[in-house]
């Protein structure tokens, strides 16, 4: 009985996501461990540097617990986009075969992050409720809703970006260079309302902001998200989705045989 097409894709999917994640982990002595070493590495380097300052800053509320909700979600973006640049080298030798297409390959590595970091972050947030910092996750549904547009949007980037990376080859270089500035304009440290309101019509043009926001108010009772909107989040990401997926179809066959 033959299969259908999305039968097919869904298959070479999972073959890519195994080989992902044996590639990822497999040639290292602790194996995926090095997946929750990173994170809580950064975590506390972090707190260690800015946690006693902002403690002071944001009375009442749990900085550990604040900062890895922006780190997280932030690792997520970052991770699913630069990964994207290499997708297509990495994976030249299985386009040989005709059902796998480059496409598949970013959607195995968005789904290999997403899985990572969402274990990460559950195993993260229970150690910190167990060393004493106190949160509730009183929106759970926003977060899912949230974590699951800033994937979309996420890989609609990583699309635009595996693209670039394979027309302009130089551009491999620089593209993940872009996205550092991200890290300190997305609000992965200080919250929203720390910034003056005159700079607030600027950053807010950041969707990953509104993800981080929306993230911590979900978790951290009495953060108010202010000024982010998850209509904006949603549309960003129907946006990016909507380029990456023009600019690979108009590329696709041009990106196999170059």
């Amino acid at each position: 009985m033959a299969r259908s097409g999305f039968e097919v894709q869904q298959a070479a999917i999972k073959a890519l996501f195994l080989r992902e994640l044996k590639t990822r982990f497999g040639k290292f002595r602790l194996g995926y461990f090095w997946a929750i070493l990173e994170p809580a590495a950064h975590l506390l380097i972090l707190f260690a540097i800015f946690g006693y300052a902002m403690h002071r800053t944001m009375p009442g509320m749990s900085f550990p617990v604040f900062l890895l909700n922006g780190i997280i979600p932030f690792f997520i973006f970052s991770n699913i986009a630069t990964r994207a640049i290499g997708a297509i080298e990495a994976n030249q030798g299985l386009f040989n075969y005709r059902p796998i297409k480059p496409i598949d390959t970013l959607i195995a590595r968005a789904i290999l992050e997403t899985f990572i970091y969402a274990i990460v972050y559950v195993f993260l947030m229970v150690t910190l409720r167990l060393v004493g910092e106190s949160f509730t996750i009183s929106h759970f549904i926003i977060l899912v809703i949230t974590w699951t547009l800033l994937v979309l949007f996420s890989f609609g980037i990583g699309l635009i970006f595996m693209v670039t990376g394979k027309t302009f080859p130089e551009t491999e270089k620089f593209l993940p260079i872009i996205l550092k500035p991200l890290y300190f304009i997305s609000g992965v440290m200080i919250p929203l309302q720390s910034l003056p309101r005159e700079y607030w019509s600027f950053v807010l043009w950041n969707p990953i902001l509104h993800a981080l926001e929306l993230s911590r108010e979900s978790v951290v009772v009495g953060y108010q998200a202010e000024g982010v909107s998850l209509g904006y989040l949603a549309m960003s990401a129907l946006v990016s989705l909507f380029i990456g997926l023009a600019i690979y179809r108009v590329r696709e066959k041009a990106m196999l045989t170059s």
